[in-house]
């Protein structure tokens, strides 16, 4: 199969949906949708300036079943591709997400922005009832937009209805190809302990974003994964 090559005639923002059972369904599908709708473009500003992106207008994807095992989607024999992520990162992934631990190389971690509110979103769940929409984690400051690569994940809001914690979470930038996989990974798993802690069983993701794009060298890659389902 041959990636689409988009032709810009459109004049409207087009609204893409995604309805997958678990996080490797999700990933398919939603390299299906980019390689067929996705807008193509020069890169002006951001990661691999001057190549090229494949990238949806705008895309809603919801995962009915985000714990399902495995959480990071394996390649099918004979392709002769690698696995997009391991478990062994998706545990790195994880620190990164939940702790205010950084490197030297790091301007940032999401971890600094999401670990006191992890904390709190508990405490308000357990302390001030589960019928509440304020328990939303923000993943940036002001100052943000001045660095050279901004946070792409921005807002996890969380919701706990029919007994269970939900996840609505949204990214403006999304590498579909070298980030997806993990970041859903690690960010199911945030979502577990957070479920454990207040008391109520795991839920499903719903995610959002007007930047879930796959870089130029991803595009054969792409072509390649859905030759064999």
């Amino acid at each position: 199969m041959q990636t689409q090559k988009s032709t810009h005639t459109k004049t409207s923002l087009e609204i893409s949906h995604i309805e997958a059972r678990d996080i490797p369904d999700a990933w398919f599908a939603a390299i299906c949708e980019v390689v067929e709708k996705g807008y193509e473009y020069k890169i002006e500003r951001g990661s691999y300036k001057d190549s090229k992106r494949r990238e949806l207008d705008f895309v809603t994807i919801k995962i009915k079943y985000p714990g399902t095992r495995p959480l990071v989607p394996d390649i099918p024999p004979g392709l002769g591709l690698s696995p997009p992520a391991s478990n062994e990162y998706v545990e790195d992934y994880l620190r990164y997400l939940m702790t205010s631990e950084k490197q030297d190389n790091e301007q940032y971690t999401y971890g600094e922005f999401l670990e006191p509110q992890i904390a709190e979103v508990i405490r308000m769940y357990k302390e001030d009832g589960l019928e509440t929409n304020q328990a939303c984690m923000a993943v940036c400051s002001p100052e943000s937009i001045k660095l050279e690569d901004p946070p792409c994940l921005r807002q996890i809001d969380t919701r706990v209805r029919y007994g269970k914690l939900h996840f609505i979470v949204y990214f403006r930038s999304w590498d579909l190809w070298g980030g997806f996989p993990a970041n859903l990974a690690g960010i199911q798993m945030m979502k577990e302990y957070m479920a454990d802690e207040i008391g109520v069983d795991d839920g499903e993701i719903i995610c959002v974003s007007k930047g879930l794009h796959l870089y130029e060298y991803a595009w054969p890659l792409a072509d390649t994964r859905l030759r064999k389902n």
